[in-house]
């Protein structure tokens, strides 16, 4: 039994439940197969009355990025170290967990202002002052 590409159990989901990824996705045909492959698990597979699986068009991605974390269990661990601290560098020199600024559009020049500064920072601290002087002069 095929099943269309929104009603999974999603709220609650006991032994009689499937989820989306109890199903397979065949991209060539736009279809999910049914876990069992069978019409009667209608009432397992849904709670709508439509039986349909909503997927986002990039949900390839998502599955990717999934499969490598599956595969290196430490490739979080190792994001955390590399991307966190610039992260908690910025908040800890912005002197709080706050934005000065209103808006989106505020904030995001603020947040750019403050990148631009641990950059500049980084840059100044790996070639030293003068060269970087000499190269904006350039």
């Amino acid at each position: 039994m095929w099943l269309a590409a929104t009603g999974l159990c999603s709220t609650y989901r006991g032994p009689d439940c499937y989820g989306k990824q109890d199903f397979v996705y065949l991209p060539t045909e736009d279809v999910y197969l049914y876990p069992a492959g069978e019409s009667p698990l209608k009432a397992r597979c849904t709670t709508g009355p439509e039986r349909r699986i909503t997927q986002w068009e990039h949900e390839h991605m998502l599955e990717a990025v999934q499969q490598c974390l599956d595969e290196n269990p430490m490739a979080m661990r190792m994001r955390r170290e590399a991307a966190e601290h610039p992260f908690a560098t910025l908040k800890t020199r912005m002197g709080a967990t706050h934005f000065l600024m209103k808006t989106l559009p505020c904030v995001a020049t603020e947040m750019a202002l403050h990148v631009l500064a641990y950059n500049l920072t980084g840059v100044m601290n790996i070639l030293g002052i003068q060269p970087l002087m000499a190269a904006m002069r350039a």
